[in-house]
C-alpha cells in the first residue's frame, strides 16, 4: 500500500531562526567535526533552510567563526574572588588557552579572528580589572591586555597540532613549573621609547 505523503501543515514547525540559534549549532558541529565543517551551507543542512537565510544574521563565515569564539569564552571560568592579582589573571588567561587548545582548529582561527561578543567583553573587562587591582597604569593597561591575549593565543595555535587529549594537562603542568613573568606596575618609559606595533591574535580593547 502506497503511503500518503503528510501535507506541510501536518508536519512539526521548523525552530524560527536566530542568531543565538545559529550560533549554538554552529558550536554543536565544531564539537562533531571541526572548524572547517562549520559553513554557511553546513549550518543551512543542520537548521533544514537555506543558506542565504543564515546571512541575514551572520555577515559571513569569518563573523560566524569569531561569533563561535566568543560563545565558548564563555566557558573560561571567571577570576577567582580573592588572592594575588596575577595568580589569578594567570588562571584566566590559563583557561582561555585551555579551551582553545580543546578546540585546535579553533585556536588557529582565533590568531584573526576579531570577537565583539558578551563573552569575550567580559574578558577584557575582567583583565582590565586584575591590572587595575595590580596598579598597571591605565594608559598602559590596554596595551598589556592585547599583549596577554596575543600570548595566550599563540600559545595554544602553536600547540594546536598536538592531537592528544592530554595536551592541556600537559601544557598547564609545564606552566605552574615556570617562574612567573613579572608584570611591571610602576609607570614605564615615554611611548616613544618603547614602540609597541600591534601583532595578530585577539584583539584588545585597543582594538574595538
Amino acid at each position: 500500500m502506497t503511503e500518503t505523503p503528510r501535507s506541510r501543515r501536518e508536519r512539526p514547525a521548523k525552530p524560527a531562526l536566530s542568531r543565538e540559534g545559529i550560533v549554538a549549532a554552529a558550536v554543536a558541529v565544531l564539537r562533531a567535526e571541526g572548524l572547517r565543517k562549520v559553513t554557511m551551507r553546513r549550518l543551512a543542512q543542520e537548521l533544514d533552510t537555506g543558506p542565504a537565510s543564515l546571512y541575514v544574521y551572520v555577515r559571513n563565515t569569518d563573523e560566524l567563526h569569531a561569533a563561535v569564539l566568543d560563545e565558548l569564552l564563555g566557558t573560561v571560568a571567571p577570576a577567582p574572588a580573592g588572592g594575588d592579582w596575577r595568580e589569578r589573571l594567570e588562571q584566566v588567561l590559563t583557561g582561555c588557552t585551555r579551551m582553545l587548545l580543546d578546540h585546535p582548529d579553533l585556536a588557529r582561527s582565533a590568531l584573526t579572528a576579531r570577537p565583539t561578543g558578551p563573552h569575550y567583553l567580559d574578558l577584557i573587562e575582567t583583565l582590565l580589572a586584575l591590572l587595575a587591582e595590580g596598579g598597571v597604569p591605565r594608559d598602559r593597561a590596554a596595551w598589556g591586555v592585547d599583549l596577554l591575549l596575543q600570548h595566550a593565543t599563540a600559545t595554544a595555535a602553536e600547540h594546536a597540532g598536538e592531537k592528544s587529549p592530554a595536551t592541556g594537562r600537559r601544557w598547564t603542568a609545564r606552566c605552574a613549573g615556570r617562574p612567573r613573568t613579572r608584570i611591571r606596575t610602576s609607570p614605564p618609559p615615554p611611548a616613544s621609547c618603547c614602540p609597541a606595533p600591534r601583532g595578530p591574535g585577539c584583539p584588545g580593547p585597543s582594538g574595538r
